[in-house]
């Protein structure tokens, strides 16, 4: 007799066990798989945007681009093919938000600085001041990888047009220039296919813990 209630003990909690894996794959193959929104001109802060994309809805980019990083070497578009990165705008004479901007982006830079899918990109909105010299003294304070992280500067006007254009990231003074840029603490997630993802207060800790999340998460959706 105690040899039949034994087998129906070790039957039963196999069973268990089996019932338990069956639900935990049905949890996971109903769970809703988390998606980043794809972001549009038409979203954004009309105070950061170009007046010709104001009412943009679909199908925005970033557009191509070629400048110069803290090496002296020419940085565009193919530097960042088929990589995810997180880009933003400062310049290196800032003493308000930049600072803290760029401690968070080397905080950024140390979690990533392993994964070769994810690249930074820093653009200055004073090239006038912030020169190829300016730029390297600024990346060895602020230990800057190389690899991992350009620091550009050039044109004034491309830098304007990426900015209003495609990050939406910087506001103007039409009491400057035509060209003025008051930069935003927003670092703009952007993936693959060169869409914007998410934007984030670069001063935040809490935005930056949700940065991390959403790369993790745009990340994944290239291996589902």
């Amino acid at each position: 007799m105690r040899s039949f209630f034994s087998k129906f003990k070790i039957f039963g909690i196999v069973l268990l066990a089996v019932s338990s894996i069956i639900l935990y794959l049905f949890y996971n193959a109903l769970k809703p798989v988390k998606k980043l929104p794809i972001y549009q001109p038409a979203d954004f802060n009309a105070e950061l945007v170009d007046k010709s994309l104001l009412h943009k809805k679909k199908y925005h980019t970033v557009a191509n681009f070629s400048l110069v990083n803290q090496n002296g070497e020419i940085v565009t578009q193919k530097n960042y093919e088929n990589k995810i990165y997180v880009a933003d705008f400062f310049f290196t004479t800032c003493q308000t938000i930049c600072p803290v901007m760029t401690k968070n982006m080397a905080t950024l830079q140390d979690i990533i600085k392993n994964d070769d899918d994810i690249l930074l990109l820093s653009h200055s909105v004073t090239p006038q001041i912030d020169s190829v010299e300016q730029l390297k003294k600024y990346a060895l304070e602020k230990g800057v990888l190389d690899n991992k992280w350009n620091l550009v500067t050039g044109d004034k006007k491309q830098i304007y047009d990426l900015a209003r254009k495609s990050y939406m990231a910087v506001k103007t003074d039409p009491n400057i220039d035509p060209y003025s840029m008051i930069h935003t603490e927003n670092f703009i997630l952007v993936d693959k296919e060169k869409r914007i993802r998410g934007t984030y207060d670069g001063t935040n800790d809490k935005e930056i813990k949700k940065l991390i999340s959403d790369i993790e998460i745009l990340k994944s959706s290239y291996t589902d």
